[in-house]
This record gives C-alpha cells, structure tokens and sequence, in this order.
C-alpha cells in the first residue's frame, strides 16, 4: 500500500473477527491511526494488541453494541474530546441470518436491521458531521454484501439491510461530494470466517447432511478476510463506489444489470433448487395444519450473536 493510510484516523467497527480485525493489522502496518470497536471485548483486545505489535497507534478502543445509539455517540463524543475528526470510517460489523418468510421470526428481522443497516447510520451520524466540520475530506466505507445486489434464496430479511446500507451509500456519495468526503459500498461475496460456519437458517437443522453440503459448497468460494481486506483499502485508494472481493459477484451483478429476463430465469430455478435441498420446516407444518388447523408452527427464535465483522450472502 506503500503507505497510503499512514497516520490517518481511521474508525472501524467489527474490529475483533474476520474483515474488521483484518483492515485493522492491515492499515496498522501501514502507519494509520486506529480506533476500534466491536462487541466482543476479547476478540477487540487482541486485535489492539496486534496493531500495536505492528507499531500502529490505538489511541481509543471500546467493546460495544452498534445497535445501541447511546453507545456509538457517547463513544464517538469521547474521542472527539481528545482527539480530531475522523479521516476515515470503516462500517464493517453485521450480522447474518437465511430463512423463509414463515420460519423468520421478528426478531431475526430486527436484528438484521438493528445491526446491519441502523448500525452504521449510528455510526454515520456521529462521525460525518465532525468530519464535515474539520474541512479535510475523508473516506466513508459501508459494508454490504452480494445479497445486496442480487435476490439470493432465504436471504429476505439479510437483503433487506444489505440492499439498504448500499442505498444509503449511494445517496450520500453525492451528498458528501461537497465536503470532500468520498462514499464507497463493499459488496463481498463469501468470506472465510466463523460466521459461514455458524450463520442462522431458520427452520433448518444444520446437522442435515444436505445442509451440509450446500454450506461447504457455499464456503468452497469464499476468499480470506485478509484478500478481502486488500480489496477493500485497493479499490478505497481508487474511490471506487462498488468494491468486489471476488470477480463472480461482478459478473453476477453484470448479468443482472444487463440480461433481466435470464437473470429471473436463473434466479427463480436457483431458488427452487434451494428450497428443495434444504426442505424447511415448513414442509412438515403444512402437513401438520392440515390435521391440525388451529395448531401454529413454531417459529425459532434467533439465538444471541455477536456483531461481528463477517458480511456474507
């Protein structure tokens, strides 16, 4: 990178895993100025402690929820009180569940839009204003995802974040032109890191073989957080609005934009093949109504997770 962030300010959430925790080393080794969060106080001490080993200053760190408005402005007024304006803002934390509209629970749509979407507006509301104020410019990154592009199966209540976050982005790169502060939206495919393993599918028995296979299939593509952090900071260096990490999702992008009707083809035969693979519970239900029609399928609910730095479709 030849030493293109050193010495600027850079804020990052998901700092403590995956993407997050890679940006972080990434820009410590090239001299930038850190300050982290991430709700995982652990993961975020080590990654503080890694980017010091790499002679990276970490002036300000804080384990929180980005889901939690107080919590990311009485962070940023702290930092603001010691320390100028941000150079550059990384929105990486999120989280990610699949499901059916029939298994998806309330709280699997909250969460994606508590964390995904409203997340990094807390964070955007806190940090580009004194941005603004300082008259220097900067650099807003917004992580979103494929399933911000595309209708990926099951991914209803993850796109509806991912599709926002990219909206949002879009608007203000044209908002910020003025003031110098350029927008970019990462829309990374599947990522190696722990939250592939783990995502939430609602309805679905994770131990099923058949979901099995289509989970290592899934993972067969993902790139390392560390390729995809050097992506990221490559394409943030050129001001590009969209920033790939793999060359399938532009493709995939590409044809969306320029071929419709076989895109829909291909997207509806997706689907159908998806669904039947993984059978949610859903198939049973109805059975079960049908015998049973005052009884109602219960609905699972999204266990606890940490926001962390792991966008995937």
């Amino acid at each position: 990178m030849a030493n293109t962030f050193g010495g600027k300010r850079c804020f990052i959430t998901g700092a403590a895993s995956g993407i997050g925790r890679a940006l972080a080393l990434r820009l410590a080794a090239d001299g930038a100025e850190l300050y982290l969060t991430d709700r995982t106080a652990e993961g975020l001490r080590q990654t503080v402690d890694d980017a010091r080993a790499l002679g990276a200053q970490v002036p300000e760190y804080r384990a929180l929820d980005i889901s939690d408005y107080d919590a990311v402005a009485n962070f940023a007024a702290d930092i603001h009180t010691r320390h100028p304006a941000m150079d550059i803002l990384l929105n990486v934390a999120g989280v990610s569940a699949w499901g059916t509209v029939d298994q998806l629970s309330h709280r699997h749509w909250r969460s994606m839009i508590d964390i995904n979407l409203m997340g990094p507006i807390h964070v955007i509301e806190s940090f580009i204003p004194p941005m603004m104020a300082a008259g220097r410019g900067g650099h807003l990154i917004n992580v979103s995802s494929a399933a911000g592009l595309v209708a990926l199966p099951w991914h209803a209540a993850y796109s509806a974040s991912k599709y926002g976050l990219r909206g949002l982005s879009e608007v203000l790169r044209f908002d910020l032109a003025r003031h110098d502060i350029n927008v970019s939206v990462v829309v990374p495919g599947a990522v190696k890191t722990g939250l592939v393993q783990t995502i939430e599918i609602a309805g679905v028995d994770r131990d099923d073989p058949k979901v099995s296979r289509w989970v290592k299939l899934f993972s067969g593509h993902a790139v390392s957080p560390e390729r995809a952090a050097d992506k990221i900071l490559a394409g943030m260096s050129k001001n590009r609005f969209l920033i790939y990490t793999s060359g399938d999702i532009r493709a995939f992008y590409a044809f969306k934009r320029l071929a419709w009707l076989p895109y829909s083809a291909a997207m509806r035969r997706v689907n159908v093949l998806f669904t039947r693979a993984l059978r949610p519970r859903s198939d049973w239900s109805v059975a079960a109504l049908s015998a049973n029609p005052s009884a109602t399928p219960a609905r699972p609910a999204i266990p606890d997770r940490q926001p962390g730095s792991d966008p995937t479709p």
